[in-house]
Order: C-alpha cells, then structure tokens, then sequence
C-alpha cells in the first residue's frame, strides 16, 4: 500500500513544462494604447481596418453617408459593386418574381412598365409615373451595384428597401429585373431580324 502527501497546494510548474509559453503567457496590450513601437515591425499598430474591409452587417464596400440627400460620390461608387448572385435555379427565379411583384410591381408594375395599381396610367393616386424597368435604356444600362444602392437607400420619390427586403432578396429581385431586361432585349432583336427578313 502507497500514500501521497503533499505540504502545500501550490505547485510549482517549470516555463519548459508548457507547450507553447507564447501563447500561454502572451503580452497584453491595451486595445487603445499607443502602439508605435510596432511601427517598424509590419504590423497594422493604427488599430484601422485592412483596406478594403467591409464590417458585419454593411451593404457596400465603401462608408455610405445615410444621412446626406443626393451623395452623388457614393452614388457613383456603386457602380463598381458587383452582384453576389452569378445564376439563379427556377425557384430562387419563382422566389424574386413573387418578391418584386409584392414590393415593386405596386409602382413598377407586373410588366415592369412603370404603370403599377399605384400609377393606372395617370388616373391612380400616385401623380408621377414611376420608372420604367424594361424598355427605358438608361435603366437598362444601370450596373446591378447602381440598382442596388437605389433599391437600398431609396432614390427620388422611392424610399429605401432596406427593411422590407433582406440583402439577399434585395439582390435576388435585381437580378430578376436584370433577367426580364435581357429577355426583352432578345425579343426586340428578334423581332428586327424577322422585319428585315420580309
């Protein structure tokens, strides 16, 4: 029979008994001190984001001034932001058209003419005819980060989207749009050549 006695509860451990003391016992700086010492060394000591980063939870890939009317400089930046959906199955398709119909065919229209319940051709209560979405070529030369940004943060007499359509649906719908733009661009082509064939 075997007993073990111990004096004291502290024990008393050696540096070369841990497995990594660098991470074990590492060097605690404060997250807003000054840290230009570390100038030289290569690491990012402003504490600023990598350019380019985007945070959690941001739209675009630049700051956006929510609360100035008519920023035309990030207006323009959205030009440069490209579309996350590259194709989209049948019923992601089905899906954006029952999430325009719902949300944008009221003004849009089924048609996406422009002439929605809300419009009739001038006799509904909405005064202005809202844009044309097929059919309009400076629409139709819109890039997708254009269309994105005004469906996000409202342009014109259109408020912002941004709570009644998630980011993804938000893109889903554009690409809808994008997708009806296209099929009339090929109907219109088709119908030229067959003009010209007779």
């Amino acid at each position: 029979m075997s007993a073990f006695v111990a004096c004291s509860d502290e024990i008393k451990r050696n540096p070369n008994d841990v497995y990594m003391p660098d991470m074990a016992y590492s060097r605690a700086y404060e997250t807003y001190a000054d840290h230009s010492f570390l100038k030289d060394s290569g690491i990012n000591y402003t504490n600023m984001p990598v350019a380019g980063t985007i945070a959690r939870g941001e739209e675009m890939p630049f700051h956006v001034a929510k609360d100035k009317v008519g920023d035309t400089a990030n207006y323009v930046a959205s030009k440069q932001v490209k579309s996350p959906i590259d194709s989209m199955s049948k019923s992601d398709l089905v899906e954006a058209e029952r999430l325009y119909l719902i949300n944008c065919g009221i003004c849009h229209g089924p048609k996406l003419d422009g002439n929605g319940p809300l419009y009739k051709g001038g006799d509904g209560p909405y005064p202005a005819k809202p844009a044309t979405l097929v059919g309009d070529a400076k629409i139709e030369a819109m890039p997708v980060g254009q269309m994105f940004y005004s469906v996000t943060y409202g342009k014109n007499l259109m408020g912002s989207y941004a709570s009644q359509l998630n980011r993804k649906q938000r893109w889903q719908v554009i690409a809808y749009i994008k997708q009806k733009q296209a099929e009339r661009k090929a109907e219109a082509k088709e119908d030229k050549a067959v003009a010209t064939a007779k």
